[in-house]
């Protein structure tokens, strides 16, 4: 059972040809013989598992429902769930009292999940890689030397190793996308608020009954399959309790239900940064294949909005966010590094270190481009449906634990700036659109590869319908060989 979907398991479960109980424990002995070389589920909760697990059991028995009820699943280390530390990767947090379940969290309890534990996370989520001096570092199941991505890289290892079968992350600069991309499962980036996230909090901060507004960060589901990405939104979604006094949630529906139907522009390279051949040849493969099953596919719009803007703009407001939450001696020494910024210098580096200091008037002005891009956006999703690209320059690469400027990724064997990866994720972030992460092949060194759909703002079930049309077409998620039995 361990590379089924969450849906198959789910039927299963209902037609009682497995127990709840059952899945759980073979879900923890997984964990318990695989988990040593990757390190995907550190914090572990398998005694209230085995008793939830008992309780499902018991619920199915009556024919009572729940979309997940008996499913086993893990949650990102970031989540709150009462009863466990949640640290961050911040050492000597994990004392600090949790009482009560993320919003998200408790949702996927009252549909029956059973929370196994937590996965592994990059230090304060901050990281493309999930390593942190509490928990530390995960390893990719198709290959240890490398990273599996992060923030949620844990969560994209647990998935791929066959631990469970869905999980829950988070995503600012590419957190869910990324790993899920490196560790060939999917994952999806929702809609700007639509996913509520009362809850997901640092360690020690309170969690105030009304959360405030954000304007970048998500959360959303991972899985091993489309489908299951839209059973689990559909448990997910909508405004948390503070919001919901006066707003439901009503979602389109998809834009089509025939893959034929689908118009997408489809990108493999960015004006400022270059793309590995590796992921340029995944993404003219599946472009080709779409063609064929007869998609309209487009390589240049008039009514895409211009890549380099958007990037800068989302520099401007990411890092101003980062900066924002930096203590206060890291906070002074990045004014001290921005100053020393000569004032012509305009590459993306400097942009990064100036923006961490910017004023709310810089914010503002950085807002007001974004405003713009919005207004683009529609019109472009007037033409297409769907904007296909690559997630990352790379596929995954190796462990690195050297400091952050001193890093660089290797593209077509030229480094390139560690911290450039923020492109290709931005396109999605920086306007709140969802964006879908799938499988789309193999490099020639044998890791996975993968792609993002790009939908219109509020209409996620358009970009995960197109990933699931994809994967029912051409395949989807396979498991690692080391993971094969």
């Amino acid at each position: 059972m361990e590379f089924r979907t969450a849906s198959e398991l789910v039927a299963a479960l209902r037609a009682r040809q497995v127990s709840a109980l059952e899945l759980t424990e073979q879900a923890i002995a997984c964990i318990e013989s695989v988990d040593g070389r990757l390190n995907a589920i550190p914090v572990r909760d398998f005694a209230r598992a085995r008793e939830a697990a008992k309780a499902a059991d018991a619920a199915l028995a009556k024919g009572e429902g729940g979309a997940l009820l008996g499913l086993p699943m893990t949650v990102k280390e970031s989540f709150n769930v009462a009863g466990l530390p949640t640290t961050w990767g911040i050492p000597n947090t994990a004392t600090i009292p949790v009482t009560q379940d993320a919003v998200a969290v408790a949702r996927l309890k009252a549909a029956g999940a059973v929370v196994l534990g937590k996965s592994n996370i990059s230090m304060v989520l901050a990281d493309w890689q999930a390593s942190n001096p509490v928990y530390g570092t995960t390893n990719n199941p198709w290959d240890v030397t490398r990273t599996p991505g992060g923030s949620s890289g844990g969560a994209a290892a647990a998935l791929a190793a066959g631990y469970v079968a869905l999980e829950l992350g988070s995503d600012l600069g590419g957190s869910l996308r990324i790993p899920a991309h490196f560790c060939g499962v999917y994952a999806h980036k929702p809609s700007l608020d639509l996913l509520p996230t009362h809850g997901h909090t640092p360690p020690g901060l309170p969690v105030l009954s009304v959360v405030p507004q954000h304007d970048l960060p998500v959360i959303g589901p991972m899985a091993r399959s489309a489908a299951d990405l839209m059973l689990a939104l559909d448990v997910l979604a909508g405004p948390d309790e503070a919001r919901a006094i006066a707003y439901r949630l009503e979602l389109p529906a998809p834009r089509h239900d025939a893959l034929k139907d689908y118009r997408v522009l489809v990108l493999d390279q960015h004006p400022l940064v270059p793309t590995d051949a590796a992921v340029r040849e995944a993404v003219e493969a599946l472009a080709a294949k779409l063609e064929q099953a007869g998609c309209r596919v487009g390589r240049v719009s008039a009514a895409l909005p211009d890549l380099s803007l958007i990037t800068s703009t989302y520099m401007r407001l990411v890092m101003a966010f980062m900066g924002g939450t930096m203590p206060e001696p890291d906070y002074k020494t990045a004014v001290s590094q921005a100053a020393g910024i000569p004032e012509a210098a305009a590459d993306l580096r400097s942009l990064s270190l100036r923006s961490r200091v910017a004023s709310h008037r810089d914010w503002m002005q950085a807002d007001f481009v974004r405003t713009g891009l919005s207004h683009q956006w529609r019109g472009f999703f007037r033409d297409w449906d769907i904007l296909l690209c690559p997630v990352t320059p790379t596929a995954a690469f190796p462990h690195d634990a050297r400091p952050w400027e001193e890093r660089s990724i290797t593209v077509d064997g030229r480094p390139v700036r560690y911290g450039d990866q923020f492109i290709w994720p931005g396109i999605a972030t920086l306007c709140g659109l969802p964006a879908t992460a799938m499988p789309a092949g193999l490099s020639q060194d044998g890791l996975p590869v993968g792609l993002q759909a790009i939908g219109p703002f509020l209409e996620d079930r358009t970009s995960i319908q197109f990933a699931h049309l994809v994967e029912q077409a051409f395949g989807g998620f396979a498991p690692p060989p080391a993971m094969r039995q």
